[in-house]
């Protein structure tokens, strides 16, 4: 039986109490007897895949290497994986390159099929980098099976780091986050924008994305997220905009039915 992730409550209070639990929430996670075999089936048979054809040809290797990388739902898009891995990254027309959702970019790049004649999974310390990544996004899909905001703040705390600390101009990691489902929704919730925002150019986007980063946090260029507190204060006003959003406004008929509830009898006798 696998362990779900307690979250007693949503917004801000249940994220500080995520944040304060997570190492042992995550610990007994990752110790439930199906991540164990999960893990312990790819650690024995990943050195011994040497193409993408033979990874998607195994279904428990391609689970942990699409989990890996928040990329479950393509467990049965076989074709369309392969052709990912073949074409590799260093080609600027290959598939990955071509796809906004560079989530497939850095699952390519990982495993080298189609950038190295001799693939990066037979390096010692692969099983590790891939299965220390697999838990970590793991975890994320359980917590989001208990509130979805928690996931997407979670995403949203690991991989912003990432991005402002890469080496690529200021619009080029705007591009990486617009291409990213998970975060593009966390700062189109967080700076107050429209999820109608994405049906605009790009170009556009990104300068949007940057006029209201600069507005709402301050931010001059995405590495001032790399500070804690500043990028604590944006997962914040991510997760209250997401509660504020998320309540419901009772319709009329439901108020008048809760009037008629908690009249009791006093109403019969009226009637």
């Amino acid at each position: 039986m696998s362990y779900t992730p307690i979250i007693p409550m949503a917004g801000y209070a249940g994220w500080v109490f995520l944040n304060r639990t997570k190492e042992q929430q995550q610990a007994a996670f990752v110790a439930s007897a199906e991540i164990q075999n999960n893990e312990s089936y790819f650690r024995e048979k990943i050195s011994s895949v040497r193409t993408a054809e033979e990874l998607v040809s195994d279904r428990r290797l391609l689970t942990v290497a699409l989990g890996a990388f928040g990329l479950d739902e393509d467990i049965d898009n076989k074709f369309f994986i392969q052709k990912i891995l073949e074409e590799g990254t260093f080609d600027s027309t290959s598939l990955a390159n071509k796809l906004s959702d560079k989530r497939y970019k850095d699952f390519s790049s990982a495993f080298g099929f189609g950038d190295y004649s001799i693939p990066r999974t037979v390096l010692s310390d692969f099983p590790d980098e891939i299965l220390q990544r697999f838990e970590q996004k793991q975890f994320e899909v359980a917590v989001g099976a208990v509130d979805e905001t928690m996931r997407i703040a979670m995403n949203a705390q690991a991989e912003i780091p990432e991005i402002a600390n890469s080496e690529t101009s200021e619009k080029a990691k705007w591009f990486k986050i617009i291409g990213s489902g998970p975060l593009s929704m966390f700062f189109q919730t967080a700076l107050g924008l429209p999820q109608s925002v994405g049906a605009l150019d790009v170009d556009k986007q990104v300068s949007l994305y940057m006029d209201k980063a600069q507005e709402k946090f301050g931010l001059s260029a995405l590495s001032d997220l790399t500070d804690a507190d500043t990028l604590d204060k944006a997962v914040k006003t991510f997760l209250l905009r997401s509660q504020v959003a998320n309540i419901s406004v009772p319709s009329t008929g439901s108020v008048a039915l809760q009037l008629l509830q908690g009249t009791g009898g006093g109403m019969s006798l009226l009637l």
